[in-house]
């Protein structure tokens, strides 16, 4: 019943929209007719913005200073032979005081005809202060430099809704003029970052984005084709091999910070390309480079925020403090009273994991046990900073083993507020150490691990001509971001998260598609379009249920709409897909559901899907479950199908269903 009320709203809404935009267009051409085209403007002098305009006006002085500015009007109130207009430019909004006899002949009467909310302007005026004591610019001349031809999203509700928000980011922009503030102060942080190394003499380097291998992370990498040279090839799912080989090339202090591309799921965390910082020193371990990245990470916040105290989410997380430092084997004991030391078997570590519920493959070995303890009970309660060192070596293929214990690595990660910051290591120099592993990891991709990374030649050619004890480091810049500007998702601090393409999308991209192959060929005939016909004549469905539920019962099921804002596999499950969902109340809900069979995480996000909201909390896998999402579910020749009910995207988050 609810879609039968929504679709017409929708579809008038659109109507409005394209009735604006005919409106618009007509506006347009009438400008272009009376030889004023906006689209000809190539340039128009700048001399003064909004906020330095506000911030220099100075009432003692008898002289009204004069300026030439710009921006997109975002408001307009006409009062007859005078309008008043908010104007919005790179540093924020000003009042601009428009009056028919102060500007030259026409130039109103063309304002008032063809102006819309949302066109660009130029202003060339006087500074004065109104009197309700607001700092406005009076026109002197005034231009239309471009067209808005669509309108922009409604004054009071604006641009609210998450997807279109990441999908039309320069609408999000307008729109929401602080979302500017999270990427402004990315900037400042890269380049605080680059200002810290600097200092301590590093070179910045550029290595390649394509490479012939995929190597220096466990990732499954994307790959791509070389037309002319005939060989796939990888976008890069690290920065190390290379920055390595500059090590053995003589230069002692290197660092990139640039894109990754990881083939992966995607979630509030996780996005496919990222921007990672990686370093090296020559003649320092990764005792240096804890010391190196608790340091720039200290700096860079005080530098940007005049603070080393800073908000995320509910919690105040303190730079200023020493950061914690534990081994993996001291946390999973502090954590979960499991003490590794005491386990000398991968038997012994099994039945460990049988008894805490721990699920493990056949392939993990002790080291890998051990890892799944720390991700179960002690990587959500790492708050503050905590440096994590020492990790088994068969999850650490690229560092130096600890010479008093071969089976640890000198290794450290960083974690604030539950989550992974940065990896680093002694680096491993001994190329015969180092093709060991690497083979043990060729082993493991042919056993089927994507993960897993292939033999490295050229690498370990550069090793065997000797590269001295280095510490290395690795940072996702974005994660950094998203801390300093308390940010909850990854695509809050990515200006272009990549998204799954509407429907819209992919119709345009195969008609341009056609269009492109059949240019020169006359127009076929239309052909009418053939429904698709479905077999159900196999279909098993459930007997349905005899038992009457009386409807007061029924009627205390809440069901609503529910959009995905998020959505990722559980660790250690292979059945449950993690739901960061958008339920309306603007309290991010929670949701996990068996499904992983039927769907990859990333096709889902973005839907609208419908969730019962009134379950109580249920514990799955560790984790708080506020809810249930409905699918419809069905067998054919014995084998289950399942279909998640996936709504229309016009059905806004938390409309209830009846």
């Amino acid at each position: 019943m609810s879609e039968q009320v929504q679709a017409p709203a929708q579809n008038q809404a659109a109507q409005d929209i394209s009735e604006l935009s005919r409106i618009r267009r007509e506006k347009l051409s009438d400008m272009q007719q009376n030889g004023h085209n906006p689209y000809e403007i190539t340039t128009f002098d700048v001399d003064a913005h909004a906020q330095q305009i506000i911030d220099e006006f100075d009432e003692s002085t008898e002289e009204l200073r004069r300026v030439s500015m710009a921006g997109r009007v975002m408001s307009w109130r006409n009062m007859g032979g005078s309008s008043f207009m908010d104007v919005v430019d790179k540093t924020g909004r000003i009042q601009v005081y428009v009056k028919k006899n102060l500007l030259p002949e026409g130039v109103y009467a063309d304002m008032k005809k063809h102006l819309d909310i949302g066109d660009i302007v130029g202003v060339k005026g006087e500074v004065f202060r109104t009197k309700m004591g607001e700092v406005t610019v009076r026109a002197l001349d005034f231009t239309i430099l471009s067209k808005g031809l669509l309108p922009l999203p409604e004054k009071f509700h604006g641009l609210k809704d998450t997807d279109t928000r990441y999908r039309q980011r320069y609408l999000d922009l307008i729109v929401n003029p602080e979302v500017k503030d999270a990427f402004l102060k990315r900037s400042r942080i890269i380049t605080a970052i680059r200002n810290y190394l600097e200092q301590k003499d590093f070179l910045e380097v550029e290595t390649p984005v394509l490479h012939n291998i995929a190597g220096g992370a466990a990732a499954r990498p994307f790959i791509t084709h070389h037309n002319t040279l005939d060989i796939d090839m990888y976008l890069r799912i690290a920065l190390e091999l290379h920055l390595k080989r500059l090590i053995v090339g003589g230069f002692e202090r290197v660092y990139e910070i640039g894109r990754v591309f990881r083939n992966e799921g995607m979630d509030t965390r996780h996005n496919p390309e990222f921007t990672e910082l990686e370093l090296y020193q020559a003649y320092t371990d990764y005792n240096g480079m804890m010391n190196l990245t608790e340091d720039m990470i200290r700096t860079v916040a005080q530098e940007v925020l005049g603070t080393g105290v800073v908000p995320y989410g509910d919690v105040m997380v303190d730079l200023t403090k020493p950061f914690e430092r534990l081994s993996m084997v001291e946390a999973v004991k502090k954590y979960s009273g499991v003490d590794f030391t005491q386990v000398e078997t991968l038997e012994q570590a099994r039945e460990l994991a049988k008894e805490h519920h721990i699920e493990y493959e056949e392939r993990h070995k002790r080291g890998d046990i051990l890892n799944l303890f720390f991700e179960e009970y002690v990587e959500d309660k790492l708050i503050q900073p905590t440096f994590i060192t020492n990790h088994p070596v068969e999850i650490s293929p690229l560092a130096k083993k600890c010479p008093k214990n071969p089976d640890y690595t000198e290794r450290f990660e960083l974690f604030i507020t539950g989550r992974e910051f940065a990896n680093a290591f002694s680096e491993l120099n001994d190329p015969i150490d180092q093709r060991q592993r690497f083979e043990a990891q060729a082993a493991l991709k042919a056993a089927g691990d994507d993960e897993a990374c292939d033999v490295d030649e050229d690498f370990l050619t550069a090793l065997e001509y000797g590269m001295p004890p280095t510490g290395g480091m690795g940072m996702g810049i974005d994660r950094l971001v998203m801390l300093l500007t308390n940010s909850a998702s990854i695509r809050d601090v990515l200006l272009f998260p990549t998204m799954k393409p509407l429907a819209s999308d992919k119709k345009d991209s195969a008609a341009a598609a056609v269009s492109a192959d059949v240019e020169a060929a006359p127009a076929p005939a239309e052909v009418p379009a053939v429904e698709e016909k479905i077999d159900f004549s196999t279909v098993e469905i459930e007997p349905l249920f005899a038992d009457f539920v009386d409807f007061e019962t029924f009627s205390k099921s809440d069901f609503r709409a529910v959009k995905v804002l998020a959505c990722e596999a559980v660790k250690k499950s292979k059945k449950l897909l993690q739901f960061t969902l958008d339920d309306g109340t603007g309290t991010e809900r929670t949701i996990l559901s068996g499904i992983h069979a039927y769907y990859e995480p990333e096709e889902l996000v973005g839907k609208t899907l419908l969730a019962i909201t009134n379950l109580p909390p249920r514990k799955m896998m560790g984790i708080d479950s506020c809810g249930m999402l409905i699918s419809a579910v069905h067998h054919e020749e014995g084998e289950e199908k399942l279909h998640l009910l996936m709504l229309d995207p016009h059905i806004p988050a938390g409309a209830k269903m009846y």
